[in-house]
């Protein structure tokens, strides 16, 4: 296999890279509300209306999370709170990276700038970056885009700002829905995925896969 040799390595954060614990939050928080056996499809429900949140004009990420959960409680008939997006929201900051991720990021940034592109606000994201490990080149969010993934414009401004096309960056996320699918319709072919098990593997669209960032690095013949 070919040395990978991108002018950018650019990443998706939460979930990539920071484990992502909206599911656990959730558990918990409607632990009171919603029966265990009930428990997999509302978290299920829940993940499938943030998506369906973002795909239209931007708002803030608090707002993304409600309107979720009010979509998911009363498709489950539960009772929403106006509390409860606030105590999802204020745990997003509280969230560390997989173990993997620190050595892994750490042997990469020596070599190659290092970017984030994250569905994330501009006074969020500086809590998750701050916990990688290593030196980055840039983070943007889905705030400065005005998109969220997996729209087309929240790459496209990602580009813009670095002054590069596609065929410019390795992209690295462990999902398709949210990156690689969009990845492969704007032609970045150099795309790695990795198989954090929340999505299954999709070849169609191209790219190499590592089981954690610590696979990284090989792949870039470091």
């Amino acid at each position: 296999m070919a040395r990978l040799s991108p002018k950018y390595i650019t990443f998706d954060c939460y979930g990539t890279l920071i484990d992502f614990e909206m599911a656990p939050v959730a558990r918990r928080l409607y632990a009171d509300r919603v029966p265990a056996e009930r428990m997999d499809a509302f978290v299920d429900d829940f993940s499938a209306y943030r998506l369906d949140e973002v795909l239209g004009p931007w708002k803030p990420y608090r707002d993304v999370v409600a309107n979720a959960l009010i979509r998911t409680c009363r498709l489950n008939g539960v009772a929403y709170r106006d509390s409860d997006a606030d105590a999802v929201y204020a745990a997003v900051p509280t969230w560390g990276p997989h173990p993997d991720v620190v050595e892994g990021l750490s042997k990469v940034a020596r070599e190659f700038p290092l970017v984030v592109l994250s569905n994330s606000m501009t006074d969020l994201i500086p809590h998750a970056i701050a916990k990688l490990g290593a030196p980055f080149h840039a983070a943007y969010t889905a705030q400065e885009a005005q998109a969220y993934k997996p729209r087309m414009q929240a790459f496209e401004y990602m580009l813009d700002q670095l002054g590069c096309g596609p065929q410019d960056i390795l992209h690295c996320s462990s999902s398709f829905r949210y990156d690689l699918m969009t990845a492969h319709d704007l032609r970045i072919t150099n795309k790695v995925w990795v198989n954090r098990g929340h999505e299954p593997a999709n070849p169609a669209y191209g790219y190499h896969e590592i089981k954690d960032v610590s696979g990284l690095p090989g792949l870039l013949g470091l």
